[in-house]
C-alpha cells in the first residue's frame, strides 16, 4: 500500500473554493492508486469566523482568566470543522472519504495543555479507513492524554501532527501545502526578488524557522529527520509546481553539495523583531550564578558574545522586564537597548567559507546600516541592527549573495 500524507494549512482550507482544489489534488492522487491521508488546519487566519484566533476570543470574551483545559478544547474545533466539510465535500465528489479527531486517529500525547507533545499514534483506526479505500481526513494540532483530554500541540501543530502520522505509517514523504510556491531564499513582502529554493536540508530549515523565518514547525522539521523522511513544501493552488524539498544534505541530487566557490554557496535570510540588547559588565563576579537565575525565569538569551568584563546577549523584548528583576538582584550595571532586530544569514558551513563576513559588512554599509553585534554557527551568522534597519538589512544582504550577474 503506497500511502501518501498532505497536510493542509489554514490558507488552504479558507475557503469552498480553496477546497475544491483540495479534491482535485486528492483526485489525481486517487487516480494513480495513492492511498491518501489529509491532514487539516483551522479555516483561515485571524479574524476568520473559525480561526484558532477567533475561536479564542469567543472564550476571552466571558473570562480574563480561561482554564487551559477550555482553551484546548475550544481550540481543537477549528481543525474538526475544516476536517468534517472538506470530507463531505470529498464524499459528494464520488471519493470516499471520513473525517477523524486526533483521539480517533489514535493520536496519544503528553499531558500539557496548548503544547502537548506526540507520545504514540495508533494507526490501526487510519488503516482500517485506507484498506476500505477510504481518503482518511485528521484534525491537524490535537491528540489525547492518557486520561482522555484534548490537548493542543502549541502553534504551528498541523506540521508537526502530519509528519508524526507520516512516521508512524513509515511514509517516505509527506507534502506541506501552503499559499506559496516552495520556501524562499528571503521573505517576499520584504525582498520581492527572493527566490524559490528546490532544496533545503533539515538543519538549515530548522534554523530559519527558529530565526523568525514562518515556513515549517521546527518540531515537524525534528520528527521528519529522526525519521529521514523527505518533506516537500508546496502551493495549494499551484499544485503542479515542483515545490522545495527538505531532506538530508545528502539526498540533494545524491551528492553533498561542495561550496568550492563563493558565487555558489545557496543561502537564505530570516529576520525577528522586538529584540533588546543586553550589556553587562561583569568584571570580578561569577557570572555563571547570574545564567542560572535567567534560566530559571524562563529567559532565552541568544547572540552571547562573552568577554572577562562585559556580557553582551540578546532577548526578547518581552522579557527585559523580568531580566531586570534579575539583574538588579546581583547589583549588576547593566545597559539594554530596545528597539532591535536580528537579521541572520543561514547556509550550510557558511562560517568556514572566505569572504562571507565581508560581503554582509559590505551590504549593510552601502545601505548605511550600523551593525550593532554578530554571533554565528557553523551555518549562521547573525546580525543585530536597529528595528527600522531591519528590512533594509535584509534586503541588503540578500542582494549581496544573490546579485544579477
Amino acid at each position: 500500500m503506497s500511502i501518501l500524507v498532505q497536510k493542509f494549512g489554514g490558507t488552504s482550507v479558507e475557503s469552498f473554493e480553496k477546497m475544491e482544489q483540495i479534491c482535485e489534488i486528492v483526485k489525481k492522487e486517487k487516480i494513480k492508486g495513492t492511498e491518501v491521508v489529509l491532514v487539516v488546519s483551522a479555516m483561515g487566519r485571524k479574524g476568520a469566523p473559525y480561526a484558532t484566533d477567533t475561536l479564542i476570543g469567543l472564550i476571552s470574551h466571558v473570562s480574563d482568566n480561561p482554564r487551559k483545559r477550555e482553551l484546548d478544547t475550544i481550540m481543537s474545533c477549528g481543525e474538526i470543522i475544516s476536517g468534517t466539510i472538506l470530507a463531505s465535500m470529498l464524499t459528494a465528489k464520488g471519493i470516499e472519504a471520513e473525517f477523524l479527531t486526533g483521539s480517533q486517529a489514535g493520536i496519544l500525547t503528553t499531558s500539557k495543555y496548548s503544547d502537548a507533545r506526540v507520545k504514540y499514534i495508533n494507526t490501526k483506526r487510519i488503516l482500517k479507513g485506507l484498506s476500505e479505500g477510504k481518503v482518511v481526513v485528521i484534525a491537524g494540532f490535537q491528540g489525547v492524554d492518557d486520561d482522555g483530554e484534548t490537548m493542543t500541540l502549541g502553534r504551528g501543530g498541523s506540521d508537526t501532527s502530519a509528519v508524526a502520522i507520516g512516521k508512524a505509517l513509515e511514509c517516505e514523504l509527506v507534502e506541506i501545502y501552503t499559499d506559496v510556491d516552495g520556501i524562499m531564499t528571503a521573505d517576499p513582502r520584504v525582498v520581492p526578488e527572493a527566490n524559490i529554493m528546490d532544496f533545503i536540508n533539515y538543519e538549515e530549515v530548522f534554523q530559519m524557522a527558529d530565526k523568525g523565518a514562518k515556513v515549517i514547525h521546527p518540531r515537524a522539521v525534528q520528527l521528519a529527520q529522526s525519521a529521514n523522511m523527505t518533506l516537500v513544501i508546496k502551493n495549494t493552488m499551484n499544485p503542479d509546481y515542483k515545490g522545495t524539498r527538505i531532506g538530508g544534505i545528502e539526498d540533494y541530487n545524491g551528492e553533498i553539495e561542495e561550496f568550492e566557490e563563493e558565487e555558489d554557496i545557496k543561502v537564505a535570510v530570516a529576520h525577528k523583531g522586538n529584540i533588546a540588547q543586553v550589556r553587562i559588565c561583569a568584571e570580578g563576579i561569577e557570572f555563571t550564578e547570574v545564567l542560572d537565575s535567567i534560566e530559571a525565569k524562563g529567559i532565552s538569551i541568544d547572540m552571547i558574545n562573552f568577554f572577562v568584563s562585559e556580557k553582551d546577549f540578546v532577548v526578547d523584548e518581552g522579557d527585559v522586564e523580568e531580566l531586570k528583576v534579575v539583574l538588579d538582584g546581583f547589583n549588576l550595571k547593566y545597559e539594554i537597548l530596545k528597539g532591535c532586530a536580528k537579521v541572520t544569514l543561514i547556509g550550510s558551513q557558511i562560517v568556514s567559507v572566505p569572504g562571507i563576513m565581508s560581503k554582509i559588512v559590505r551590504g549593510l554599509s552601502k545601505d548605511g546600516i550600523s551593525l550593532l553585534q554578530t554571533s554565528d554557527s557553523h551555518m549562521t551568522i547573525s546580525c543585530l541592527v536597529a528595528s527600522a534597519d531591519m528590512e533594509r538589512a535584509v534586503h541588503s544582504i540578500h542582494e549581496e549573495f544573490y546579485k544579477k550577474k
